[in-house]
């Protein structure tokens, strides 16, 4: 992600960068320094808030499970104190675009974290993938396929070298899938099965 976002800014050697990921299951912090041309990990952290699993059928996220969220971006606030506005990138993905009190979380969470928060679409969310994936692999001509599976979407792009060709995004995640094959929200495998939805 922290590719994807200022692989074309131009900045100078030794700037600090951090990219937040609110996703479904887990918050991410990743903090890198700009080294010509390249941006090199300093710090990563993540927290499996499974905010996900806080959205009700009516599509509201639980006050539990906005607490998890903003708890957890308080101390993500503690790591990045000092940065400027120009420095951080912080997105939210699936559960934040289904969400239909966003607005309550993130107009919250925007002041904790401090910087600005930004709900992206599938597609969007889809090439910030490809871009990450694709500059942690060894350099290829050839074409290639990236899938990934999160909370509650999962995103499928086709690409060559650094460029995204083809992707969408679809509404099906580990959390969307185990909440509808275990609806009671079971914790394990073996609770599952006891309750005759595994």
């Amino acid at each position: 992600m922290l590719a994807a976002n200022w692989h074309t800014t131009p900045m100078q050697n030794g700037t600090l960068l951090a990219a937040v990921d609110l996703g479904s299951n887990s918050f991410r912090l990743e903090i890198g320094r700009y080294d010509h041309g390249h941006i090199q990990r300093v710090e990563y952290l993540k927290e499996g808030v499974r905010q996900g699993g806080g959205l009700g059928e009516d599509r509201n996220l639980s006050d539990v499970a906005m607490q998890r969220g903003w708890d957890c971006l308080a101390r993500f606030a503690e790591r990045i104190k000092g940065f400027q506005r120009t420095q951080v990138r912080a997105v939210a993905t699936q559960t934040l675009r289904e969400a239909r009190n966003r607005d309550v979380f993130i107009q919250k969470a925007q002041l904790i974290l401090g910087f600005p928060i930004e709900v992206i679409s599938g597609l969007e969310e889809a090439r910030l993938i490809y871009q990450g994936v694709s500059r942690l692999l060894p350099q290829s001509d050839e074409r290639r396929l990236v899938v990934d599976i999160g909370g509650r979407s999962t995103e499928i792009i086709m690409g060559q070298g650094f460029q995204a060709k083809a992707m969408d995004s679809f509404r099906l995640g580990s959390v969307a899938w185990s909440e509808r094959v275990c609806p009671c929200r079971v914790q394990n495998r073996r609770d599952c099965r006891a309750s005759g939805a595994g």
